[in-house]
């Protein structure tokens, strides 16, 4: 038993705009996910600086902390 014409008709159309419903909804997604990704990307240059470790090492006392030192002590 086959299909009347009209109801493949409807089908067809019923599934062209689910499709095209479907690409719609993947490019604001993609479009979405850029945005995000560009926001963090922008952050991230923004703490650059900030990432760098510190340095815990303390340089060796000068001449005139030795000074300091003794007249302290």
């Amino acid at each position: 038993m086959g299909i009347p014409n009209e109801s493949v008709m409807q089908n067809e159309i019923a599934e062209e705009k689910r499709r095209e419903g479907e690409a719609a909804k993947r490019r604001r997604l993609e479009q979405s996910l850029e945005k995000g990704l560009e926001a963090i990307k922008n952050g991230l240059e923004d703490t650059i600086p900030a990432s760098d470790p510190l340095n815990v090492t303390q340089p060796p006392p000068s001449v005139l902390d030795q000074g300091k030192n003794s007249q302290m002590g």
